[in-house]
């Protein structure tokens, strides 16, 4: 069955409003969305923002307004400007992938690799069975995207297209781990999609590449927006804000600097919880590793997980953000075109790190994130204390909350301990 946009929309919305958090009168509706906007299309983003914090998104507009939140357009453009920038980027996205094609016809074949193809060496594997995913139609040599390559028996020298080509049956070994309990998965359009995008985003981002658990964060941009490349510049801006998470050197996790301000914001708020975590072996927090990786998604359902990103972005939103990804040497500078930001265009987090003025350090200010986990161990401190004997009793203790937290309930009490935490850092 061939379903239209507008019907697979519905589907979707069908699907997540079960787990959609009803709080009657509150979310962001369509009606208020659409009438947030001016008659240009600029958007009236405080009362957006506002109404976010109250009750979330509704799922029939989250696609548009996550675009948003993530920093893809600026509010204070226009319908025109928006939809030059989208064509601009969906002919850039074309490009990455065709590039991407090249090096590998398995890209936007509608299939997807989950056994290595090639050796760290950069000869092809010539396993049977590997080139039969490869090419599930037979002969290789019938195929014209492989004919296209001059031999596909070849030493590739390239070492980044090397790298690359290693990480896509990763990619694929987790692409079909992804929330495989999601009717929207069982088609394999989609899981070749999502594994399409993050196969072009590990070609473009140099630094990074794919990591596992970046998955998890590229599945539901996929779901709420019907554009593959839509899809794909969403996931980036996502990845903007949380790309040093995934960077890896031989001595250090990307992760370990949130780790290292969530022992401190829990050394100041809860002495007596971290004296017990250290004298437990986990002074290191690494056992918050997951929730800060993939921003909570196995901790929630994923309805909830999604709800709980929204009012997280929404929370710490930032009006610079989209000239901070795209005209960075404009941040700060007012030429007289726009007017100045009031501080009802920031969202509610950012608002308080600005009204106390807290002084962050070449760091920069704890994120939300943090500040979610220590609300989590926080409501859990006196199970912690009383019962954990060791690490191993911390995680389980833990791992008992995966489908028993309360988005919103996590982000009222991620906010009041922030405005403890800034309260005691400015008097210190």
């Amino acid at each position: 069955m061939i379903f239209t946009a507008k019907i697979r929309k519905n589907i979707i919305l069908l699907l997540n409003m079960h787990e959609m958090p009803k709080i009657a009168g509150k979310t962001l509706s369509e009606r208020r969305w659409r009438a947030a906007f001016s008659p240009e299309g600029y958007l009236d983003i405080a009362k957006t923002l506002s109404r976010i914090h109250r009750g979330g998104i509704h799922p029939s507009i989250r696609g548009e307004v996550w675009e948003f939140l993530l920093g893809c357009f600026d509010p204070r453009s226009t319908f025109e400007d928006r939809e030059d920038i989208r064509k601009r980027r969906r002919v850039q996205y074309a490009t990455w992938k065709e590039v991407c094609r090249q090096m590998d016809p398995v890209v936007g074949s509608g299939r997807i690799i989950t056994a290595p193809l090639i050796t760290e060496d950069g000869f092809p594997i010539q396993d049977p069975l590997n080139l039969l995913e490869a090419n599930p139609n037979g002969n290789a040599s019938d195929d014209p995207s492989v004919s296209q390559r001059e031999d596909p028996a070849a030493q590739i020298t390239d070492k980044r297209i090397i790298q690359w080509k290693l990480t896509l049956h990763q990619i694929g070994l987790d692409v079909v781990r992804t929330d495989r309990t999601l009717v929207y998965y069982e088609k394999q359009e989609h899981l070749s999609k999502l594994w399409d995008i993050l196969a072009v985003y590990a070609w473009i981002d140099k630094d990074v590449g794919y990591c596992q658990g970046m998955s998890d964060l590229c599945s539901p941009m996929i779901m709420i927006l019907d554009d593959e490349a839509d899809a794909f510049w969403c996931f980036e801006r996502l990845m903007r804000k949380l790309r040093g998470n995934f960077r890896c050197t031989d001595s250090s996790v990307g992760v370990e600097t949130q780790l290292t301000s969530l022992a401190s914001v829990i050394h100041i708020l809860d002495p007596k919880l971290h004296q017990h975590i250290e004298a437990l072996g986990g002074g290191d927090y690494l056992f918050a590793f997951r929730m800060l990786m993939v921003l909570f998604r196995r901790e929630f359902s994923f309805g909830d997980s999604l709800y709980l990103w929204e009012m997280m972005w929404a929370l710490e939103y930032d009006p610079d953000l989209y000239c901070l990804y795209e005209e960075p040497e404009s941040i700060g500078r007012n030429d007289g075109s726009k007017k100045p930001k009031s501080s009802r265009q920031f969202g509610k987090f950012e608002r308080e790190n600005m009204k106390n003025g807290a002084n962050f350090g070449d760091k920069g200010p704890v994120p939300i994130s943090v500040f979610l986990v220590a609300s989590v161990l926080k409501e859990k401190s006196t199970k912690l204390l009383t019962e954990a004997r060791g690490l191993d009793d911390v995680v389980k203790i833990l791992n008992d909350i995966t489908g028993n937290l309360d988005a919103k309930k996590a982000c009222t009490g991620a906010m009041k301990l922030h405005k403890r935490y800034l309260r005691k850092v400015k008097t210190a």
